[in-house]
């Protein structure tokens, strides 16, 4: 199953795909969408536009993407959440399965600590996936939120539970 990870962003949205196999992942594609339009319209149509040309060229079963936490700039997290909205349509258009992941669950699930830096996440993508390659920050970080959607997706399966009960009997146990 190929699951593609998006790493949103207003200027630059990393994107990472997955083939998630019984008991391994593998390395597909990343890379990024460098947005240059000044429009805040046209950045999101670009986006939204890409990430659907990503999506017919791969073939993804699943999405998975960043959440927006809350930054202490409330205009720039709008437009990181219009950034998102644009990635989840183009999923949602394609019939994609979508599932949303906060940022400290994406660094736990690489590294093992939700305060790990962005280096230690590029190190141990590069590390699970086999990647000799250099990665740019926010390509490592959709491969990330791809592996995460990765093990979570497992999890579910193994548990049998669906992804609302998966994350309500999660909540719990804190």
């Amino acid at each position: 199953m190929i699951i593609l990870g998006i790493d949103p962003g207003s200027r630059i949205t990393g994107f990472g795909l997955i083939d998630n196999q019984a008991h391994r992942i593998e390395y597909v594609h990343s890379g990024s969408i460098r947005v240059g339009a000044d429009s805040l319209t046209e950045r999101l149509g670009q986006i939204f536009s890409e990430i659907e040309d990503v999506i017919r060229q791969y073939q993804p079963q699943q999405m998975s993407i960043e959440n927006v936490f809350m930054a202490r700039n409330a205009d720039s997290a709008l437009k990181l959440g219009q950034a998102r909205g644009a990635a989840i349509c183009a999923g949602h258009n394609a019939g994609l399965e979508i599932a949303e992941y906060a940022a400290r669950e994406i660094k736990q699930a690489i590294v093992g600590t939700g305060a790990a830096s962005k280096e230690q996440v590029q190190h141990m993508v590069k590390r699970l996936l086999g990647i000799r390659h250099d990665l740019q920050a926010d390509e490592a970080d959709g491969l990330a939120i791809a592996i995460c959607h990765a093990q979570f997706y497992a999890t579910r399966q193994k548990t049998g539970l669906d992804s609302s009960q998966f994350k309500r009997r999660r909540s719990s146990r804190r």
